[in-house]
C-alpha cells in the first residue's frame, strides 16, 4: 500500500538520512522480495521496470514495508535486488536476510558509491570488524533526487 503521506513529487518520499547513518542494524530472517536488475558495468538497465513489477504485487498483497530496497552489486552485468516486505508475496520470489550491519548515509552522485564501499570497507577492516559484502540503498529515484537536491545512498555492511 502506498505511503499515507504523499510525496512532495508524487512518487519517493523524502529520505532523512539520521536513523541510518553510522548505526548498526540486525536482521534475523527479515523478509523481502527479491529480483534481478540486468546491468551493463553496474548501470543498471532495468531497474524501473523490476520495482514496478514487484512492487504492484506487494501493494496488492497489502505487504509494504516502508518501501526499503537494498541491492547487491554481485556482477558487472546485474545485480540482486530486495524489497523489504511484511510478509510473503504471491508471484515473487521470497528471500531472508539475516546479519548486522554498519550503516552510513552519503549524500553522493551514483558514480561515487564504489569509491564509498571500498572506504567503508577499509574503515571496517582497520576496526577488526570486516565486511563480508555490502549492500547498497537507493533511497530515491534519480528524479526525486535531483527534485530534493540529495542523493542519499545507505550502504550497508555486512560484519561478522
Amino acid at each position: 500500500m502506498p505511503s499515507p503521506t504523499p510525496a512532495p513529487t508524487g512518487c519517493c518520499p523524502p529520505f532523512d538520512p539520521a536513523p541510518w547513518d553510522g548505526k548498526e542494524i540486525v536482521w534475523q530472517d527479515k523478509l523481502f522480495v527479491k529480483d534481478r536488475v540486468r546491468s551493463f558495468l553496474h548501470i543498471p538497465l532495468n531497474f524501473g521496470k523490476v520495482v514496478v513489477r514487484n512492487m504492484e504485487k506487494i501493494w496488492a498483497a497489502q505487504a509494504a514495508d516502508k518501501s526499503l530496497m537494498v541491492c547487491d552489486e554481485n556482477s558487472l552485468w546485474g545485480a540482486d535486488l530486495y524489497i523489504a516486505v511484511t510478509k510473503e508475496v504471491p508471484g515473487t520470489q521470497g528471500a531472508r536476510l539475516t546479519g548486522r550491519f554498519v550503516s552510513r548515509a552519503y549524500d553522493i552522485p551514483y558514480r561515487e558509491v564504489g569509491d564509498r564501499a571500498r572506504e567503508l570497507s577499509q574503515e571496517l577492516l582497520a576496526a577488526g570488524r570486516p565486511a563480508e559484502k555490502i549492500l547498497s540503498c537507493y533511497t530515491t529515484c534519480p528524479k526525486c533526487a535531483k527534485a530534493y537536491g540529495h542523493n542519499y545512498i545507505v550502504l550497508l555492511a555486512k560484519v561478522g
